[in-house]
C-alpha cells in the first residue's frame, strides 16, 4: 500500500531540534565503487557496483550512483537501486547524545549545495538515538531538509500528493524516562529490650 503523511505530523518526528552534522560539509567527498565512467566535459561522473560515499558522517550507498558538478563546484548524487535492493544514507545529528537520521528508497537524490535529500518510492526514513529508533515515517515521496530539520511527505513519486494514491504510516516510540527512585520500605520496629 502507497504511503501518506501529512507535512504538519513531520514536525513530531523533528522534536529533538538536532541538525545534521555541521562539520560534514567541509570534509571532503570519498566515493569506493567496482567500475567508473566520467565524462570531463560534461561534469558526471558514473559509478557501478557498490557504490559507498562517504563525506564526514555521511553515508551513503547504492548499487549505482550518478555524480553531477555544477560550474560552482557543488556535487549533486543521484543513487539508484536494483531489483531487490535498495540505496540508503545515513548522517549524525547535531545535538546532544548519539542522534542519527537514516533512510532508504529505490531512488535518492542529494545536493551538498542545499543538504537536501530526496527520497523516491519504498521511502522510508527514521530517526535514531544510539541504536534506539525513536521515529520513522514510510512513503511514496520523503523529503528531508538537514539544514532546517524539515520533512515533506507525498503520497506519490512525483513528490504531488494526489487524492486517493495511498496513506502514510508514522511511528514514534515512547520517550525513556529515568525510572523514579524506589520508595524505601519503612524499617521494621524491634520491640524494646526487657531487662531480666
Amino acid at each position: 500500500m502507497k504511503k501518506l503523511i501529512l507535512s504538519a505530523a513531520m514536525l513530531l518526528l523533528a522534536a529533538a531540534g538536532a541538525h545534521a552534522e555541521k562539520a560534514d560539509a567541509n570534509k571532503p567527498t570519498k566515493i569506493d565503487y567496482d567500475d567508473l565512467q566520467i565524462d570531463d566535459v560534461k561534469q558526471i561522473k558514473t559509478l557501478i557496483g557498490n557504490v559507498v560515499l562517504t563525506r564526514g558522517t555521511l553515508l551513503m550507498k547504492s548499487p549505482k550512483a550518478v555524480v553531477t558538478t555544477d560550474p560552482e563546484g557543488y556535487n549533486f548524487v543521484v543513487l539508484t537501486s536494483t531489483p531487490g535492493t535498495l540505496s540508503t544514507f545515513r548522517q549524525k545529528r547535531d545535538g546532544a547524545g548519539d542522534q542519527w537520521i537514516e533512510g532508504e528508497a529505490e531512488r535518492i537524490e542529494y545536493s551538498d549545495k542545499t543538504d537536501l535529500v530526496k527520497l523516491f518510492s519504498k521511502a522510508r526514513v527514521r530517526q535514531l538515538e544510539g541504536p534506539r529508533m525513536t521515529s520513522e515515517v514510510n512513503s511514496e515521496f520523503i523529503s528531508y531538509d538537514s539544514r532546517t530539520e524539515h520533512f515533506d511527505v507525498k503520497n506519490n513519486v512525483s513528490g504531488v500528493s494526489k487524492p486517493g494514491a495511498g496513506r502514510g504510516t508514522m511511528v514514534i516510540q515512547p520517550t525513556i524516562r529515568p525510572a523514579a527512585p524506589a520508595a524505601s520500605a519503612p524499617a521494621a520496629s524491634t520491640p524494646p529490650a526487657t531487662e531480666k
